[in-house]
């Protein structure tokens, strides 16, 4: 089961032009997305995300002594740093890099599993087969948290079973940074469709959730 979960303004914006985006959504959207986090066995991000917000990807809620989900970075060229703090942390909690060449020594050594999966082109990851190598390692549900090209990819070659929508009451315009890249959709029907589940009030926030039809 893979979730994509998006955190935006009303306009679909992850982020202004300048990169800013802390906080978009309220304290109450963010503690459900820590919520969900503890309910996947991994959660994935891609390495610009990485790279440009330094995350934890942990549960960080009061009282919770749940099992911490892996956290997987799509990184073909493992440009992770070793002071990030998911590198940091590797020895506490799984971190997975998935690469498109051999493991970097360094990274290795500080803890984090690289995984080598095909390269599609230009340095692009097989997703289906991103997936199949975190299933084989008993990654069977997902939790996919950015950023926009990651978002589209994942979209595009129909992977994404449920949408985690949060949308806070902003406009930040169409400088701002897309929630979802490029899908080169073409018509109308080529569009991936999803079925509404539910829409919840988080403080000012809205929490839509989707399925896959």
């Amino acid at each position: 089961m893979i979730t994509l979960k998006l955190a935006t303004s009303l306009d679909g914006r992850i982020a202004t032009a300048g990169g800013e985006s802390r906080w978009i959504t309220g304290e109450a959207a963010r503690h459900q997305v820590h919520r969900l986090r503890g309910a996947h066995d991994a959660v994935l991000i891609g390495a610009e995300t990485a790279l440009a917000d330094d995350p934890e990807l942990t549960v960080r809620l009061p009282g919770y002594e749940g099992p911490q989900p892996a956290r997987v970075i799509l990184d073909s060229r493992q440009r992770l740093p070793l002071d990030s703090r998911l590198a940091r942390g590797a020895a506490e909690v799984r971190t997975i890099v998935v690469s498109t060449g051999p493991a970097r020594p360094d990274l290795a050594a500080a803890g984090v599993q690289v995984v080598e999966v095909p390269d599609l082109g230009e340095g692009r990851p097989d997703l289906t087969q991103v997936v199949a190598a975190l299933r084989e390692r008993g990654l069977a549900r997902i939790f996919v948290e950015g950023g926009g090209q990651v978002a589209a990819s994942f979209l595009r070659c129909g992977l994404v079973d449920r949408l985690e929508w949060f949308r806070a009451p902003m406009v930040i315009g169409g400088e701002g940074r897309p929630a979802i890249g490029a899908l080169a959709v073409t018509a109308l029907a080529a569009a991936p469709r999803l079925r509404r589940r539910e829409v919840r009030e988080l403080g000012e926030d809205l929490w839509e959730r989707y399925e896959r039809i």
